[in-house]
């Protein structure tokens, strides 16, 4: 793999600029926190280039990735595109000889991202997602203490985010865009769970319900509620929600239950719930700062000093299999096996 000497020697590109978050700027102020230097920008929008060159004086702005990868001296490219987008963009940057990182989700589909971990590893490159919430002080904390044994052996997990309301009308709406109504909050709390229960996944069951808020996208709009049940090899269930139908929403974006209590939290706050005997004990409390600075410094390191990668592709896979096998399986009605390359 191709490393560099210092990182303000890694030049990063973005490909895409601004959208609901303003996601361009922030990821180029991550990484030029991480040492690393900022050098170009690739977006289609007229505007937002201007934009890019208004907030990054000096940067290069291209209308696309060819021209970025053509006319700039890029080593590294993140894709921060609609997520139909990751695969054909991330492919398109490893042929240019380029290292890469996508925002999450990796992609839509399980074979998307066996195509970019097949590329990467042709041309020796890096390739890997941006799961900055990795970091999150929640799930950082929840799994420090179920690892020191507070609620006991882990008997299932719970992963949930809902509301009753008609979904947004951009293209997070949209299923052939976005993937589904799992893939936008569903990937980041499958990849919480993920960090609790870390074994193979055998198989997954999905479900859908489709057709009751009507949006601009019409047939090709989200599911109205979308979830899954997965069976990993130690026997420990994952069940997944995402809803736009849900009047009495449950507290807590993930519960995890034991032999000896329940560990319940969101971004806000966590509850622990431990059997004393024939008592139950109950603490409360606010979660820690997230450290998602160290994902743009764990790359930079990587790239320096071979430090070793955090985010792997292997790693950004799995919560791409779950959510592409529980939409495929909520079409065929039957649960369907998971499978590793």
């Amino acid at each position: 793999m191709r490393r560099f000497k210092r990182a303000k020697d890694i030049r990063v590109g973005v490909v895409g600029y601004g959208g609901q978050y303003n996601m361009g700027n922030s990821h180029l102020i991550r990484i030029q926190e991480a040492g690393m230097t900022p050098l170009a920008v690739a977006e289609i929008d007229p505007k937002r280039r201007r934009a890019a060159a208004a907030e990054w004086p000096g940067i290069g702005v291209y209308p696309s990735l060819k021209e970025m990868l053509k006319r700039s001296a890029v080593g590294l490219v993140v894709v921060i595109t609609p997520h139909n987008t990751h695969a054909l963009l991330a492919l398109e940057a490893l042929r240019g000889g380029r290292h890469v990182v996508v925002e999450k989700p990796m992609a839509v589909t399980t074979a998307e991202c066996d195509r970019m971990i097949a590329a990467a590893r042709r041309k020796r490159l890096l390739v890997t997602t941006y799961h900055n919430r990795h970091w999150d002080g929640c799930i950082l904390r929840a799994a420090r203490e179920i690892r020191a044994g507070a609620i006991g052996r882990v008997v299932r997990v719970e992963a949930r985010w809902g509301r009753r309301g008609k979904p947004e009308s951009s293209w997070r709406s949209s299923r052939s865009i976005s993937g589904g109504t799992l893939y936008d909050w569903g990937v980041h709390l499958v990849e919480y769970a993920l960090q609790i229960i870390d074994d193979e996944i055998v198989e997954v069951t999905g479900f859908a319900r489709n057709g009751y808020w009507k949006t601009r996208w019409g047939a090709d709009a989200n599911e109205d509620e979308a979830s899954a049940v997965v069976r990993f090899a130690n026997g420990v269930p994952l069940t997944l929600r995402v809803t736009n139908l849900d009047a009495n929403p449950k507290p807590g974006w993930v519960e995890v239950t034991g032999t000896e209590g329940s560990y319940v939290f969101d971004g806000r706050g966590w509850e622990l719930f431990q059997r004393k005997g024939d008592d139950v004990r109950v603490r409360r409390g606010k979660n820690p700062p997230h450290e998602q600075k160290k994902f743009y410094k764990n790359v930079a390191n990587h790239l320096v000093r071979g430090t070793k990668l955090v985010i792997t592709p292997e790693w950004a896979r799995r919560p791409i299999h779950i959510l592409d096998l529980a939409v495929r399986s909520a079409k065929a009605g039957r649960a369907l096996k998971a499978k590793y390359g």
